[in-house]
């Protein structure tokens, strides 16, 4: 018998290993607390992270542990699900073929979860909640992106208020990847020559569910010193490093794939940086022997571009003396001049400066392109007008599809036992559903109390959060720990958060624009308002830095103390929390300069309601019910500073007279009635459309598998 029991555990550790390697778990807070209570403390200490705690759970433990019943039937359970999903074949609904083939999703970086520091943003945590719906839909898809050992950068901020950087380096070996190695059990390694220079690297493979992420490294003995750090940083260094960083996802992705034994039907570039892949594939084509403008058609055929920014200068360019030294000798493996070679990256403006653009290069190689959102798809058409000089701007072949967010993903483990007690797990196989949402919206369903109940417990576990932080980094003003710890925040009152990279056009500082009107909004004891700050600046953006800096010292000030905070180091974890506890997001771009953003779409599913200019994703989803907006969709032609001033007035009119006093507007229960029917109506419209699998669903019909005309 004791034999049997061993050999019973042995085979259960197993199981519990093959689900701690893929990130399933990372949206299932069933499975994270399976790992969580094996050791609390490692679980917080390495940020979630399933492969350190395993480290600390020997078999010997393992097998005690089993004897509680209780632990031994939830473990069991949780490892039946995984190995469920892991073994069921959905088929996307509507999808367009009887066989789909594979798509090969290139990005820059990848934001799977908070253990992973291989995204800096928005574009990463957008490339991973794709993966994972790709995952639950059935798509066929693997990830390319790049190592990024020392990530983008830990933020601290100093006694002065300034941001400071710090780059960790991550250890591969206790984290969910798992290098990729050939039969012979060695480590793949590929090759690329850039420059005059061979440059070797390996690749890293990451479960995610049904589908899998493979990140590419150059730190390996191959390469000489100076090479291994190559892909360290993610957007690090100069415009060398830039360069050398993306012909190694664009081109080494196509030959790592072709490593593999990978032919994929379709190449997804998600932003300018993975362009350079369409060069790869046509230099395949033409060494096939296929004529040089059927072979370009040949890529086209194969790839689909999304462009993510209206700001010019978040769309790489390279300067044509770079481009030649760099990448001259696949031109001359194709027989492409120099000059050939450019136009594949060029308008006709650029032939005059010399410069090569990414995007230029994702849009003339592919067969369809996208933008983000329906108002970023009018500004990308006139924005890249002059590579189609004979087409009027709306006949730019610019469509859109707007960003979503992986639901579960940003479910908190509260909001998941909430939605699982009331809809008895339906809820999860019905998120584009939208009679569904409008169903388990009603108040027959789900009353009032409950969801007060629900946002109220949701704002005490974020303030706690917050206040343990606090507590740990020691940035409670100077005063003594209990007094400072009881004044910092409060559970009762309107709590805002805004998140964001601290870029100047994204106007943190619009709510402090005017320090009176800003006082009156937080120093009435009868209406509590309170805010709390996160993001990093670019590490090379001064003006960022001075945003942030600003923010800081407002923290410090009366009235604000206590009531105006901001959380370092913000990453996933964070946003977690933010859009978990927060009852308001609010997002202040100068419009038109958000391209979609989804931080605000996180929070519906946790019971807030969204505050923002009509920018983005909010231009399509506010409907008068489901929110409010700042400002008006016409955009006035005038000089910024006025604008910022008229939205600020607009912002301060908003929360002063409509945001607040719903907010403490109470029956004698206690409870804002109308402020909840606010909550169900940005339920019903916004879970079931801005989430990932309504966009994967969408980019599998309209892009993935339809044979469309070339441009």
């Amino acid at each position: 018998m004791a034999r049997k029991n061993i050999d019973s555990t042995k085979l259960i550790l197993q199981r519990l290993e093959t689900l701690a390697a893929n990130l399933w778990w990372s949206w299932n807070p069933t499975a994270q607390e399976i790992f969580r209570e094996s050791s609390p403390l490692i679980w917080e200490a390495t940020n979630h992270n399933p492969i350190a705690v395993r480290r600390q759970f020997s078999e010997g433990e393992l097998l005690a542990r089993l004897g509680d019943k209780d632990y031994r039937t939830r473990l069991l359970a949780v490892l039946e699900q995984f190995e469920e999903y892991m073994s069921t074949k959905p088929r996307l609904r509507g999808s367009t073929t009887k066989k789909s083939g594979l798509v090969a999703y290139f990005c820059a970086e990848f934001g799977l979860h908070e253990c992973l520091p291989f995204y800096s943003g928005g574009l990463g945590v957008l490339a991973g909640d794709h993966v994972k719906s790709a995952s639950d839909l059935g798509l066929p898809l693997v990830g390319i992106g790049l190592f990024y050992r020392q990530g983008y950068f830990q933020q601290y901020i100093d006694s002065n208020g300034n941001q400071q950087e710090s780059y960790p380096t991550t250890d591969p070996s206790n984290i969910p990847v798992e290098l990729v190695r050939n039969k012979d059990g060695k480590p793949l390694i590929c090759s690329i020559t850039i420059g005059n220079t061979v440059v070797h690297f390996q690749g890293w493979k990451i479960n995610v569910g049904r589908c899998q992420v493979y990140l590419l490294d150059t730190d390996v003995l191959e390469n000489e010193e100076s090479l291994r750090g190559l892909t360290a940083l993610a957007y690090g260094g100069d415009v060398n490093t830039r360069i050398r960083q993306e012909i190694i996802l664009g081109i080494g992705g196509v030959r790592f794939l072709r490593a593999l034994g990978l032919n994929p039907s379709v190449y997804h570039m998600n932003e300018g940086h993975a362009a350079f892949l369409t060069v790869e594939l046509l230099r395949e084509f033409i060494i096939q022997g296929m004529p040089k403008n059927k072979a370009k058609q040949a890529v086209r055929n194969k790839c689909v571009f999304s462009t993510h920014t209206p700001v010019a200068a978040g769309h790489d360019r390279f300067p044509g003396d770079l481009i030649e030294f760099t990448l001259k000798p696949l031109a001359d493996w194709m027989k492409m001049s120099m000059r050939e070679f450019m136009r594949l990256g060029q308008t006709y403006s650029m032939e005059e400066k010399n410069e090569f653009a990414m995007t230029v290069l994702g849009l003339r190689m592919s067969r369809a392109a996208n933008a983000v959102s329906r108002k970023h798809a009018e500004v990308s058409r006139i924005m890249w007008n002059d590579i189609y000089p004979s087409l009027k701007a709306s006949k730019v072949p610019i469509a859109h599809v707007t960003n979503g967010i992986h639901i579960t993903s940003w479910t908190t483990r509260r909001s998941w036992e909430f939605w699982e007690r009331h809809n008895s797990h339906k809820w999860k196989a019905h998120l584009s559903d939208p009679l569904f949402w409008k169903h388990v919206t009603n108040p027959a369903i789900v009353s009032d109390e409950e969801l007060w109940a629900l946002r109220y417990e949701l704002r005490r576990s974020f303030v706690e959060f917050l206040r343990e932080r606090a507590r740990q980094l020691k940035i409670l003003g100077g005063q003594s720990g209990e007094e400072a710890l009881y004044r910092l925040l409060s559970f009762d009152a309107l709590t805002i958060g805004f998140a964001r990279r601290f870029a100047p056009y994204k106007r943190a500082l619009l709510i402090f624009s005017d320090l009176v009107k800003a006082q009156e909004l937080f120093d009435d004891p009868q209406r509590p308002v309170q805010i709390i700050f996160a993001g990093k600046s670019h590490p090379r953006d001064s003006e960022g830095k001075e945003l942030l800096r600003r923010v800081i010292d407002i923290t410090h000030r009366h009235p604000f103390f206590g009531k105006v905070i901001f959380i370092e180091n913000y990453d996933m974890n964070v946003a977690r929390h933010l859009i978990s506890g927060c009852d308001i997001w609010l997002n202040t771009p100068r419009r038109p300069l958000e391209a979609s953003g989804t931080s605000g779409q996180k929070i519906a599913i946790n019971g807030g309601l969204h505050v923002s200019i009509l920018d983005g994703w909010w231009d399509e989803a506010y409907n008068g019910k489901n929110g409010w907006a700042i400002g008006s969709r016409k955009h006035p032609d005038l000089p910024s500073d006025q604008v910022d001033a008229q939205d600020a007035e607009s912002l301060y009119h908003v929360l002063q007279e409509e945001v607040i006093p719903l907010f403490y507007q109470r029956d004698a229960s206690g409870i804002p009635r109308k402020w909840i029917e606010k909550m169900r109506n940005a339920m019903r419209t916004i879970i079931p459309v801005y989430n990932t699998h309504r966009m994967v669903s969408e980019y599998d019909k309209k892009y993935y598998f339809i044979t469309r005309r070339s441009k």
